[in-house]
């Protein structure tokens, strides 16, 4: 009975809680405007991006192909991932647009019953 009665302490031990997290929220605040002060700031509106003197840049669509990977001479050494990088593509002579197989989604674990 004596634990269920109410208490001055405990009281106090709430409010300098309470006011402890009234302290460490004035805290945020005071750091989050500090390092919002030291930012730079806005663009100004003519600061901002404009569009180019010719309008607007209008997408490009062409199929690329990859270049073929290098072959290896026979009995020479296979190529490792560090000599194969920077693989540039170019534009394809080919205007069809490459599709997937009939009944196929084309991805890894589509659901669909693959080549056969």
């Amino acid at each position: 009975m004596q634990l269920a009665a109410a208490s001055g302490l405990m009281s106090l031990v709430l409010f300098l809680v309470a006011l402890a997290v009234v302290a460490f929220l004035a805290g945020g605040y005071w750091m989050t405007s500090r390092v919002k002060y030291r930012e730079p700031p806005r663009p100004r509106p003519e600061e901002q991006p404009h569009l180019p003197p010719d309008g607007a840049v209008h997408e490009v669509r062409e199929n690329r192909e990859s270049q073929e990977v290098p072959q290896i001479p026979k009995g020479g050494r296979p190529l490792t991932p560090y000599e194969l990088t920077n693989m540039d593509t170019r534009p394809s002579a080919s205007k069809d647009r490459p599709r997937w197989s009939k009944g196929s989604s084309g991805s890894f674990g589509g659901g669909g019953l693959g080549a056969h």
